[in-house]
């Protein structure tokens, strides 16, 4: 199987991942898609990433990785907690879900060195995503842009809430910006992304996302401003683009934050806080205590919960609130202690954005676009593979007759 051949396969079977974790639930469509249609769509499209991902790698190689071992992990307090059928035969779904999940990211492993193959598939993956969007505000605006939502962008082809579109755009906006600070792609292919996924984001009125985005990038830059006269140049920019808006459009900016809450309202994190509260005072067993639940819908007395620590904690209990943690302190300290370099500080990133968007949104803890973020962190942070042993055509050896014939190289 050529190189090309085998690229393209695994971005298939990246490109459905991203498929598996758009979810189900969201805003009304243009053309009603019944719930259980969607799910039939993302489970069989995780179904197919795996078997994909087996065939390119059939005798089952992988790289070894912390950041999956620990994955790995997390599957024993999930399961441990989902057989007691608390949270109905749905967790044990889940569970089996979260098993194929990272089995086939054990399996795409293979192909994680450190290099920006795997940012390149995500970039191109959630741009078509967010092209959907796009193409939905313009064929219904209504619809895109429902009053159920306060006027927020939701997605009208494929349903989709605010915060996921405004996750989406804010990954794709801090990896594009860093591609073209690196110089591996060209400026205007880096605009095309860019602009258009600025719109969408603002559109969305998400402020964890815009935070993520701005914090996580602050952090990514900061990491090449001593090798990057691009970095330098790009930072300082940054710097008076945001003092200028701050004294000129503080007002307009404040209230795109606000977007019209109350001060109680915003204080409360729009209501956030009070499940959090309700959950931590909720009775535990000691069981549930350790292993939590169960896998959920993480959500808390019907509310969503909207926190990954606290959703962690409620199905997977504090092992899995260690084993989460383990992951991002695993995560950000290799990145760290590698050297500067664009793969580093793509990888910081994403894990500052994830670590960021985890006090407001859940994933952390289950099949989500957050743990592909994580991955593709992980593949840059990867050590390169080996160099292969050279054939044995291209060893050395000793003159011999020509009537002699030489073994044929397997």
């Amino acid at each position: 199987m050529g190189a090309r051949h085998t690229s393209r396969i695994v971005a298939a079977a990246w490109g459905l991942l991203v498929l598996n974790t758009l979810g189900s639930a969201g805003a009304e469509t243009i053309l009603p898609l019944p719930r259980s249609a969607i799910q039939m769509v993302t489970m069989g499209a995780l179904g197919v990433a795996f078997a994909l991902a087996l065939a390119v790698n059939p005798r089952v190689r992988v790289r070894a990785s912390a950041y999956l071992f620990l994955l790995t992990l997390l599957l024993v307090p999930s399961v441990l907690s989902s057989a007691g059928l608390e949270s109905g035969l749905g967790a044990l779904f889940r569970c089996a879900r979260l098993a194929l999940f990272v089995g086939t990211l054990w399996l795409l492993s293979r192909w994680w060195d450190g290099g920006l193959a795997f940012v390149r598939h995500h970039v191109r993956m959630y741009c078509a995503v967010l092209g959907s969007v796009a193409a939905g505000a313009l064929l219904s605006p209504g619809a895109a842009m429902p009053e159920l939502y306060g006027g927020r962008l939701v997605g009208a082809l494929w349903p989709l809430t605010p915060p996921q579109i405004g996750q989406y755009a804010a990954v794709v906006i801090g990896l594009a910006v860093l591609l073209a600070l690196g110089r591996r792609t060209d400026r205007g292919s880096a605009a095309v992304v860019i602009v258009p996924a600025a719109v969408l984001l603002a559109m969305t009125h998400t402020r964890t996302a815009t935070l993520g985005l701005l914090l996580g990038l602050a952090v990514a830059i900061g990491s090449l401003v001593l090798t990057s006269a691009a970095a330098r140049r790009f930072f300082a920019w940054a710097v008076l683009c945001a003092a200028v808006a701050a004294v000129g459009f503080g007002s307009a900016l404040q209230a795109w934050f606000l977007r019209g809450q109350s001060q109680e309202n915003f204080t409360s994190l729009t209501g956030r806080a009070k499940v959090w509260d309700a959950l931590l005072a909720a009775p535990r067993t000691t069981t549930e205590y350790l292993f939590g639940a169960g896998l959920g819908d993480k959500s808390f007395g019907g509310l969503p919960i909207d926190n990954s620590w606290l959703a962690v904690y409620h199905e997977q209990g504090m092992t899995g609130v260690v084993l989460v943690a383990a992951v991002v302190v695993v995560l950000g300290g290799v990145a760290l202690l590698r050297p500067p370099s664009l793969s580093r500080a793509c990888a910081l990133f994403l894990i500052g954005y994830c670590a960021i968007a985890s006090y407001t949104e859940a994933g952390l803890g289950d099949a989500s676009p957050y743990l592909l973020h994580l991955a593709v962190a992980a593949s840059l942070l990867a050590a390169p593979a080996p160099a292969a042993p050279p054939a044995a055509s291209d060893v050395p050896r000793p003159s011999v007759p020509r009537r002699t014939r030489r073994p044929e190289v397997v």
